[in-house]
C-alpha cells in the first residue's frame, strides 16, 4: 500500500508506506496534489528553518506572479482570519505579531493555568470513573483543551459550548483537497468565531481583565500594538492549534499504550511527574497528530539530488520524520523512556508552536489523572475507528471502562 490520505487503511496505520517513501527519495513527487513529499527527518526540519520556504508567498509575490490563482472571493473570511495568525505569518509582520503575542502569552501565564489544567482534568475523569467508563474523547480529551482555552481567553462559561463546533469547521480546511461544503462551513465558523471574539475583545478594552484578550490588547512596544483582526486571528488559532494536537494526542496516545500493555504497566507504576513529561513526549513523537506541514518554494531549493523550483508547494510529512531510523533507534518501537527524542511534532524555525508548554501540561494533566494512584486501570472496550482526515489525525472515539 502506497501514500494514499484518502485510503482508510493507510490512515489507519500510514507508517509503512512513509518507510516506502523514505526509500525512493528526499523529495518524491506526488501527482495527486501536485506537490512534493519530503519524508525524512533531517530534511524536514531543516526545511522549517529554511526562509526560502514559506506559508504563505503573499509578502513577496501575488498570485498571478507565483503562478497560483486566487482563492475564490467567497472565500475571504476564512481565508482573512487564517492569513493573520502566527502560523501563516512570514516575517516582518510574523516577528512583530510574535513578539507582542509573547508579552501577553507567557511562562507565566502558562504555569498560573497549570493549578486550572489540573482541576479540569482531575473533575472530568472523577465524571468518566462515576460512569464506570465511556468515550474519552468526548468525555475527557476534547472537554479539557477546550476548557483550558477557554479559561485563557476569558470566555464566560455559557458560551464555551460555541467553540469545539467552530474550530471543528475551521480545521477542516487544513485537509487535502478540501471540498465546497467543508469550504462553506469553514466560511460560516470563521465569520461567527470573529464576531464573537470581537464583541469579547470590545468588552475587555472598556473593563480589562487577567485574561489573554486584557492581555493582547495591553501589549504594545516600539512599532504600535496589535489590530483587532491580529487579536481574533492570534485567539482562534490558539484554540484550533492548542486544542487539535491536544485532543488527538490523548486518544491516539491511549490506543498506542493499549496496544504496549508492558509499556503501560510500567508508566503506571511508580507514577511520577518527570516520567510522565518524558512519556508524553514520546507519545507525541509515536504517532503525530499533524502528519503533514505545507510550505510554498519562494526561491528554487535543492533537497537531495532533486531542484525543487519557486512556485512549487512541498509537503513535510511529519509522521515520517518522527519515525526516521537515521535520527531514531528502533523509531517504530514506543519507548515511554526514550532520552533523546528531538521529535518535530510541535514543528520548529520561526513557526515552533507558542502553545506547546501549555499542550505539554495538558497533557501530563490528563494522562497523570487517568494513571494516579487509587484510579482503577482503564480497558479498551473495542478497537477504535479513525476519523476521515489525514493532515489532522485522530480517532472518531475511544470506549474504554475501568
Amino acid at each position: 500500500m502506497g501514500f494514499d490520505p484518502w485510503d482508510a487503511a493507510f490512515v489507519a496505520d500510514p507508517y509503512p508506506a512513509y518507510r516506502e517513501l523514505r526509500e525512493q527519495g528526499r523529495a518524491v513527487w506526488w501527482e495527486a496534489t501536485g506537490q512534493w513529499l519530503v519524508p525524512h527527518y533531517d530534511d524536514v526540519s531543516a526545511l522549517l528553518r529554511d526562509r526560502r520556504l514559506g506559508r504563505t508567498y503573499l509578502h513577496r509575490f501575488s498570485h498571478e506572479e507565483f503562478g497560483r490563482e486566487a482563492p475564490p472571493p467567497e472565500h475571504e473570511p476564512f481565508h482573512v482570519l487564517n492569513g493573520n495568525g502566527l502560523l501563516d505569518l512570514e516575517d516582518p509582520a510574523h516577528a512583530r505579531v510574535r513578539r507582542l503575542v509573547a508579552k501577553a502569552f507567557t511562562p507565566r501565564t502558562v504555569e498560573r493555568l497549570v493549578p486550572a489544567v489540573q482541576r479540569l482534568a482531575g473533575e472530568l475523569v472523577g465524571r468518566l470513573r462515576a460512569d464506570g467508563g465511556g468515550d474519552l474523547l468526548t468525555v475527557v480529551a476534547e472537554p479539557l483543551p477546550v476548557a483550558v482555552i477557554a479559561e485563557l481567553l476569558g470566555v464566560p462559561e455559557a458560551d464555551r459550548g460555541l467553540l469545539r463546533p467552530w474550530s471543528a469547521d475551521i480545521c477542516g480546511m487544513f485537509e487535502l483537497r478540501p471540498d465546497e461544503e467543508t469550504a462553506r462551513r469553514a466560511v460560516r465558523a470563521s465569520v461567527e468565531f470573529s464576531a464573537y471574539l470581537r464583541g469579547l475583545i470590545a468588552e475587555r478594552r472598556s473593563r480589562p481583565g487577567e485574561d489573554l484578550i486584557s492581555g493582547l490588547i495591553a501589549a504594545h512596544d516600539e512599532e504600535g500594538r496589535l489590530s483587532e483582526q491580529e487579536m481574533i486571528s492570534t485567539c482562534v488559532l490558539l484554540l484550533n492549534a492548542g486544542h487539535e494536537a491536544t485532543v488527538n494526542t490523548t486518544v491516539n496516545g491511549w490506543w498506542a499504550l493499549f496496544r504496549n500493555p508492558a509499556q503501560l504497566a510500567a508508566l503506571r507504576a511508580g507514577h511520577d511527574p518527570e516520567k510522565l513529561s518524558t512519556a508524553v513526549d514520546e507519545l507525541l513523537r509515536y504517532d503525530t497528530p499533524l502528519q503533514m506541514f505545507e510550505r510554498w518554494v519562494l526561491d528554487d531549493i535543492r533537497i537531495g539530488d532533486t531542484v525543487v523550483p519557486r512556485g512549487a508547494e512541498v509537503a513535510l510529512l511529519f509522521g515520517s520524520a518522527n519515525r526516521d531510523p537515521a535520527r531514531f533507534d528502533d523509531p517504530d518501537a514506543l519507548d515511554l523512556v526514550r532520552a533523546d527524542n528531538p521529535h518535530l511534532t510541535f514543528g520548529a524555525g520561526i513557526h515552533y508552536c507558542l502553545g506547546a508548554p501549555l499542550a505539554r501540561r495538558e497533557l501530563e494533566a490528563s494522562f497523570g489523572a487517568l494513571l494516579a494512584d487509587g484510579v482503577p486501570p482503564l480497558r479498551l472496550v473495542e478497537e477504535p475507528r479513525w476519523r476521515d482526515g489525514y493532515v489532522i489525525r485522530g480517532l472518531e472515539q475511544l470506549l474504554v471502562e475501568f
